[in-house]
């Protein structure tokens, strides 16, 4: 019961622009490859074959990366993210049915128009 507690109220916190202004402020500190992973996340619950119980589980990571009251503080120098980082990863586990290449292109063309041409090259 307490995970459902949790993916409800991190679901809460979910929102578009939230998303968006966290993903353009935290790329340097967050890193490249969580935001790239987040990016696929939220190109995934867009998908109308994604079933409810998967697109929950997205948007709860998604609202705990977006939320300023984590069990790491994300200002916290090295670690801040690493509690992120592992919502972020659980969700792909269970979505990474619907990760396609189309799905990868949309994150990597996301990243580029964002943060530049030669960001995303890397990528994978």
């Amino acid at each position: 019961m307490k995970n459902e507690e949790n993916i409800e109220n991190y679901s809460k916190d979910y929102s578009e622009k939230s998303f968006w202004e966290k993903v353009k402020t935290t790329f340097k500190s967050a890193g490249l490859s969580l935001v790239y992973k987040a990016l696929q996340l939220f190109y995934v619950a867009q998908n109308p074959n994604c079933p409810a119980p998967i697109k929950a589980g997205i948007y709860a990571a998604l609202g705990y990366f977006i939320s300023p009251i984590d069990f790491i503080p994300d200002f916290t120098p090295m670690v801040g993210y690493a509690d992120d980082a592992g919502a972020i990863a659980t969700a792909l586990t269970v979505a990474q049915i619907y990760i396609d290449d189309s799905v990868k292109e949309k994150a990597k063309k996301t990243i580029r128009s964002i943060f530049g041409d030669n960001v995303a090259d890397d990528l994978d």
